[in-house]
């Protein structure tokens, strides 16, 4: 076992993961996020960022590696204690939209704030704050079967930051947005990050989304590499709001 560094948050070493079928999905990733940093996770589809998240947030556990917040080891955690660790500490932003059918916009953006056991009054004004910042207030009181998809990422992306976190994940989070929309929620994303110290783990194929963190990691094929050449994403609209395609990533392997 291997002392993490003091003045990283995140810590990771010598992660290998492999999906359900066998492949694999890490193979000896390590890397270490300062407190209060955005770090984007770059490269192409399938190279690994998402079980990377996985993994630092405690949402999976790696076949082999270390994984340590605020000097804590994930790695050896039951499932009980990481799903603690992920609803007090931690938010998460998935790369498609999931909101509960039954409950309205901000019921959705303030139910982790409410499961932490925030009165309700005070979770509606933080929910609607939030909902606000990202222009979908006037769609507060609509169920998610209301709104456009791109509306639902909104509500998802208030949601993770309505309770603070102080990690939050982000998996591809503006990918069913437009380009002009995109920007808008990125920079209410590293703005509020950076105001209310939240660190921010960051995965995207967008070299423009990258280039708005701090640095960047860089994965192909589960490894890290020196650089990955990620062209911007290709505006293809679709009904839901969705856009891009993918070039060629050019990549080097770390030494």
């Amino acid at each position: 076992m291997v002392a993490p560094p003091d003045n990283d948050v995140l810590w990771a070493h010598a992660l290998h993961f492999q999906h359900n079928d066998g492949s694999p999905a890490l193979q000896g990733v390590s890397v270490g996020v300062r407190e209060r940093e955005i770090l984007a996770v770059s490269g192409p589809r399938g190279s690994g960022k998402t079980a990377l998240l996985g993994c630092l947030s405690g949402l999976v556990r790696p076949q082999r590696g270390e994984v340590w917040f605020n000097s804590v080891p994930l790695h050896t955690m039951g499932p009980i204690s990481r799903e603690r660790l992920r609803r007090d500490r931690f938010g998460w932003i998935d790369p498609a939209p999931v909101l509960v059918p039954e409950l309205n916009a901000w019921e959705n953006a303030a139910l982790p704030l409410m499961l932490r056991g925030t009165p309700r009054r005070r979770a509606r004004q933080l929910a609607l704050d939030w909902l606000e910042r990202l222009d979908i207030g006037d769609g507060a009181r609509r169920r998610p079967q209301e709104l456009r998809q791109a509306e639902r990422q909104r509500v998802c992306i208030a949601r993770a930051l309505a309770v603070a976190p102080s990690v939050l994940f982000a998996d591809e989070p503006t990918a069913p947005l437009h380009r002009a929309d995109r920007a808008h929620v990125l920079r209410t994303l590293t703005t509020a990050a950076r105001s209310h110290g939240i660190t921010v783990v960051l995965a995207t194929h967008d070299a423009e989304t990258a280039a708005l963190a701090d640095r960047t990691v860089a994965l192909l094929d589960g490894r890290r590499v020196k650089t990955v050449h990620l062209p911007p994403v290709a505006e293809t609209t679709t009904a839901s709001g969705a856009a891009g395609t993918e070039g060629r990533a050019a990549c080097s392997l770390s030494a």
